[in-house]
């Protein structure tokens, strides 16, 4: 079992699932998910989800909410389970060659953006070591 989001009733695993959904979408794309947010959860911007959670979880319907795990779909079930996405985001490294122009300098953007973060961590760890 699970609970529909209150807004657009989409399936969430369970009450930390939902208050997620909410806020992220809330944060993305700003629309109903975020005047639902600022009508029953006033303050949820500054709110982690295990405060946001029990509030939300109020105002959901509870739904079924099937789950499947790789483990339990049986071998040689005829059904191609790759469906063409990469396993791991290191295959995006060499880019993808049916994404287009403006999708790929997103990612390269993206992963300059990752590791220059990356950089910065190990020379903030590098600067804590030095200070101790």
């Amino acid at each position: 079992m699970g609970h529909a989001c209150p807004v657009c009733a989409t399936p969430q695993r369970d009450a930390e699932h939902l208050a997620n959904h909410l806020a992220f979408t809330a944060m993305l794309h700003g629309d109903a998910h975020e005047a639902w947010l600022d009508e029953h959860a006033p303050g949820w911007e500054s709110e982690g989800v295990a405060e946001l959670a029990p509030v939300v979880v109020e105002y959901a319907e509870t739904v079924e909410y099937d789950e499947v795990f790789e483990e339990t779909v049986p071998e040689g079930d005829g059904h191609d389970h790759d469906h063409g996405h990469p396993p791991t985001g290191a295959a995006f490294d060499a880019g993808d060659a049916d994404a287009d122009a403006d999708t790929q300098r997103v990612l390269a953007e993206a992963r300059e953006l990752t590791r220059a973060m990356l950089d910065d961590e190990d020379g903030d760890a590098a600067d804590d070591d030095n200070k101790s």
